[in-house]
């Protein structure tokens, strides 16, 4: 796994980092799976895997070990919160700090919030610009934060503005789309 780097990194250094990344993307859609394999060559990532559903995705990163993640929510067989709850299992998964990245077209304020609770690095809402997608991939490369056991939650240490999230269970689906931005 890349870390270890501070925030005074150039440009080169991270388009160095990122040509490095292992990324696992994990979306029942074909196209979309497509669409940020796209993003991601043309943001510097040379080694992308594919999963078409959550189940051959745990698989991989068994075998292919990825750096990070990226993570449809809905998904036949296994969607995506399960698999977050499978693999932040210390223990029971072999790669239970790998960050994943949330990529949804469902926004509503309680998926952001169970999201951040099961223990996702970033989320991110479908359609994806190359930007924030970037910016998310940086972010966990340049400043990984360390997994953190707090009360039954195992995951990246909370940011302080989302630390409530955790204590409190995110309330009943809100059908209104908000827009989220990261966890």
């Amino acid at each position: 796994m890349l870390s270890g780097f501070d925030m005074g990194i150039n440009a080169k250094q991270i388009e160095v980092l990122l040509q490095q990344l292992d990324v696992l993307v994990v979306d029942d859609n074909a196209f979309m799976r497509n669409i940020v394999r796209s993003l991601l060559a043309n943001i510097g990532v040379r080694k992308v895997f594919e999963a078409g559903d959550g189940i051959a995705g745990l698989e991989i990163i068994r075998i292919e070990q990825p750096d990070i993640v990226i993570l449809d929510w809905e998904m036949p067989l296994l969607n995506g919160p399960e698999f977050v709850r499978i693999v932040r299992s210390p223990g029971v998964f072999p790669a239970p700090d790998i960050p994943i990245i949330m990529l949804s077209g469902y926004v509503e304020r309680w998926r952001v919030i169970e999201a951040v609770r099961l223990g996702v690095n970033e989320f991110l809402c479908k359609p994806v610009s190359a930007k924030s997608l970037f910016e998310r991939l940086v972010s966990i490369v340049v400043k990984p934060r360390p997994s953190v056991r707090v009360g039954d939650y195992y995951g990246p240490e909370p940011r302080k503005l989302i630390g409530d999230a955790l204590a409190d269970p995110p309330s009943a689906p809100d059908e209104s789309k908000e827009a989220a931005t990261a966890a």
